[in-house]
């Protein structure tokens, strides 16, 4: 944090980078020599903090309170002329930029810091500190505002991160990761509940490799040796058990107003003199004492047991945290602490993970106060329970050396881990035990098909039969499970797979004969179809001619024929009111209609949803995402052009502006994919805009790359942030998004964002996300020359808005008859009988007959009677 914050915000939080802070080790040192990692660092946690959604205010207040821990630290204490515990010169100022981070009164913090005041029959009695005693107030103070803050951010990330929607029967994995076991130099009350954590793990471990699986063993019937181990169930015992045990005595003592250290472990001598697990100090007044832990013997140091149990506050200062004008503080201070040490913000109990429900119930002020070594106890219980309804995976980290150093690998270092953490008794029971215990219903049905076919029973035989099948041995079978060693189900697996790989070449040859049969089946049906056809169309020539044939007798033999008859043209335009034909398109006037690639961009108008598929973009698009939230929202249905709209003004409008008023050229408004590369034709690499999701309330990045374009979704965090999905940044604004990606590539391509792409000329794609308002806000793309516009042109068309565009109107075909009426509903409209007859006389010019009647019909057309 030191190293992370601007000045300015060290003015802000009263911190000093100069400073020495008693809270930290080496902290000053470590700052200077390390500064752009830890700055580095830094930034890392604030962009985690926003990707999972903790807002400008929660992040304020948290850098508030740590600042007030560091500065709490550097309160010193002296003694005045009554031996009474005050402020030192040194430590006025800390406590004062504390006290205003906190939002409380400086005044009122030394007070609670020097002295404690208690009312008896009436009287105030005062009894001041020592120096201390004040240290211990501070310390203590600092703990629980440390304490709850961290409980606190454990609130607030499950609530951001907890689905909307909870189900009833959900699933769970689980991680526990906790220290190792640890023996320094000096060892206290910390070092002993985590051996006491890590002996309780062990217990699990062996419980559940050796114990639950001998048990089974035994339980099914299965020929088995057992394997010793250490059980340390007496050391559990000595460390949790009651009346008697190590952490009841504890709280026992801690309940004495005139207890010690020393007289704790007077009774820890006493209650445990036999047991041999426990070892007492050779001088009777030292304050150590030694157990046998089942990874070695550890020394413990009793001073601070009693006071560090306690966890206890000074009077006063809990009331004193609910009053801050720190909305945070307030917050933490005003939650309650459950059995588990779990910080309530709500009140409430909550209930841990188990089969049967259980409870951890929140202690109010008015209850006896629970002590640290029983909040540790609880909390230990119910994750053993957890853990024994779950189906555990154990992962042992064995360290190479005690010094921390690279490429040093001490062999009996290590060899002692893997004696204690028993490795070695749990490698002998894996490699000697069954790993698998399948049920015979679960095996046959899985295994069944090694058979072929063969219908098989549920039972003990069937299995047997699939194994010897299988050419297996070394397994066994129990009363209700089939019991198998590892590679057992590697070969089973191997020969599965083999059968597969048959089926499938089986399944590839039988589909290619019947491919093969119904492609023979359709081309003979193909041939006989096309002979039909050919003699349809040969009847129906002969038809024609013989048609001809007779009418033309008809025609020589009639004198009283009309002349109009040889003459249709002028009876056609008197019968017929044919409209002006629609001019041709510009598509349909190019130069050469070989360029058929520019002809399908002019005339294909396509949906979204179609535009969308033929893009080979490999980068995620919100035209492709689906809605995360379903139903109707305050904005309207989700996933809806109307609801984006009102999301749009409602929440985003003033941030795509610039401090003039106009937007900013690379926002564009809700236009689809297609829309967005048409925009981005033939302009340079990195040329880029931003536009509005319409299945989403979000927005996407567009920008050109050398022969496509790429679209990246950029979402909305619980912050109000924005984030490319994907990108492990976050950024406050959409400037900052541009900004950053400008200098820095996007994670999966080298490039980056070049120059925005404005509107085209004389359009304008967000008008329906601002109405009337929009004027001259918009940014148009350059001019281009005139040989640019004219292909452009004839490419597709004048660019227009997803909302405005329109296919071009469809001419009207209403051929009308005088004194005729024509059921169109039936049939297709007819051609002009001037094409008709013209047609059917070229035709006949090809035949060889009738030539003598085309001759005379020719005469007579132009020697009318």
């Amino acid at each position: 944090m030191l190293a992370g914050l601007t000045p300015e915000q060290l003015d802000k939080y009263q911190l000093d980078i100069n400073a020495n802070y008693r809270y930290l080790t080496n902290g000053l040192n470590k700052v200077k020599s390390s500064s752009p990692r830890l700055k580095s660092e830094f930034e890392d946690v604030i962009n985690a903090m926003d990707v999972v959604g903790f807002t400008e205010q929660d992040q304020d207040n948290m850098l508030s309170v740590l600042s007030a821990v560091l500065n709490l630290g550097n309160v010193n204490f002296e003694l005045n002329s009554d031996d009474a515990a005050t402020v030192s010169n040194t430590g006025t100022s800390a406590l004062k930029q504390a006290a205003t981070l906190l939002g409380i009164d400086a005044l009122e913090v030394v007070d609670c810091f020097t002295f404690n005041e208690t009312v008896t029959r009436g009287e105030v009695i005062r009894r001041n500190y020592t120096a201390h005693q004040a240290e211990d107030a501070r310390n203590a103070t600092t703990k629980a505002i440390y304490g709850r803050m961290f409980g606190w951010i454990v609130n607030k990330i499950n609530q951001l991160l907890a689905p909307e929607i909870l189900e009833k029967e959900m699933g769970e994995i689980g991680i526990l990761d906790i220290f190792g076991f640890e023996h320094f130099e000096k060892n206290s009350f910390e070092q002993a509940c985590i051996n006491l954590a890590n002996e309780q793990l062990q217990f699990f471990f062996n419980k559940h490799i050796f114990t639950m699986e001998q048990e089974e063993y035994k339980k099914e019937g299965i020929d088995w040796n057992e394997i010793k181990f250490v059980d340390n169930l007496p050391l559990l015992h000595m460390f949790v058990g009651k009346p008697v045990g190590l952490l009841s005595l504890l709280d026992e003592e801690s309940f004495f107003p005139k207890a010690t250290d020393h007289t704790f472990v007077e009774k820890l001598n006493k209650a445990f003199e036999k047991n041999t697990y426990y070892l007492k100090a050779s001088n009777t007044t030292s304050n150590n004492f030694t157990i046998a832990h089942y990874a070695g013997k550890v020394t413990y140091t009793s001073d601070g047991f009693l006071e560090k149990n306690r966890d206890t506050l000074p009077p006063g200062i809990n009331e004193m945290l609910q009053r801050s004008s720190n909305s945070l503080v307030s917050l933490i201070f005003k939650g309650t602490i459950t059995r588990t040490g779990t910080l309530a913000l709500q009140g409430r109990s909550r209930k841990s993970n188990t089969k049967k429900g259980r409870k951890a119930p929140v202690i109010s002020a008015a209850k006896r106060k629970v002590t640290l070594g029983g909040q540790f106890k609880t909390s230990l219980q119910i994750l053993m329970e957890r853990m024994t309804h779950s189906t555990p995976h154990f992962i042992r980290c064995i360290k190479p050396n005690n010094n921390k150093a690279a490429a040093s690998f001490e062999d009996n270092y290590v060899s002692s881990q893997l004696l204690y953490t028993g490795m070695l008794e749990t490698t002998k029971i894996r490699r000697e035990g069954f790993a698998v215990r399948p049920p015979f219903v679960d095996f046959v049905k899985k295994y069944k098909i090694m058979l072929c076919g063969k219908k098989l029973g549920e039972d003990k035989e069937s299995c047997k039969k699939i194994l010897n099948s299988a050419g297996l041995q070394g397994f066994q079978i129990g009363h209700t499970k089939i019991f198998l060693k590892y590679w057992h189900i590697e070969s089973l697996t191997e020969i599965i797979q083999a059968m597969g790989k048959s089926a499938v070449h089986i399944q590839r040859v039988v589909r290619g004969f019947m491919g093969r049969q119904k492609a023979r089946k359709q081309r003979v049906e193909a041939h006989k179809q096309a002979q039909q056809m050919t003699s349809f169309l040969t009847q129906i020539k002969n038809m024609s001619v013989s048609s001809y044939g007779k009418i033309q007798d008809v025609v020589r033999q009639d004198s009283n024929i009309p002349d109009e008859f040889f003459h249709p043209a002028a009876a056609v335009e008197s019968i017929y009111n044919w409209p002006d034909p629609p001019p041709p398109p510009p598509a349909a006037i190019s130069e050469e209609p070989t360029n058929q690639k520019k002809v399908t961009i002019a005339t294909t108008v396509k949906d979204k949803d179609e535009s969308d598929e033929e893009s080979e973009d490999d980068i995620l698009e919100d035209e492709f995402t689906p809605v995360k939230t379903t139903g109707i929202t305050k904005y309207g249905h989700s996933g809806t052009r109307a609801a984006s709209v009102r999301w749009f003004k409602a929440t985003q409008s003033t941030k795509v502006q610039q401090s003039q008023g106009q937007f900013f050229e690379w926002f564009h408004g809700i236009i689809t994919r297609h829309d967005a590369e048409i925009l981005l034709q033939n302009k340079a690499m990195g040329c880029f805009l931003i536009r509005v999701s319409e299945s989403r309330f979000g927005y996407s990045l567009s920008f050109r790359v050398s022969d496509r374009s790429r679209h990246y979704m950029i979402d909305m965090t619980a912050s109000s942030k924005y984030i490319i999905v994907g990108e492990p940044k976050v950024h406050k604004t959409l400037t900052d998004l541009v900004i950053y990606h400008q200098k820095t590539p996007i994670s999966n391509y080298p490039g980056v964002l070049t120059i925005p792409c404005g509107q085209q000329k004389g359009q304008c794609d967000y008008s329906d996300l601002i109405g009337s308002e929009a004027g001259d806000l918009y940014h148009e793309l350059e001019t281009p020359s005139q040989e640019d516009v004219i292909s452009i042109y004839y490419e597709a068309g004048p660019f227009q808005p997803r909302s405005t565009r329109r296919a071009p109107p469809i001419p009207e075909r209403n051929y009308g008859y005088t004194g005729l009426t024509v059921d169109r509903s039936s049939r297709p409209l007819p051609q002009e009988p001037r094409q008709n007859y013209e047609s059917f006389i070229d035709n006949q010019r090809s035949q060889n007959t009738g030539k003598a009647r085309l001759s005379t019909t020719r005469s007579r057309l132009q020697h009318p009677k």
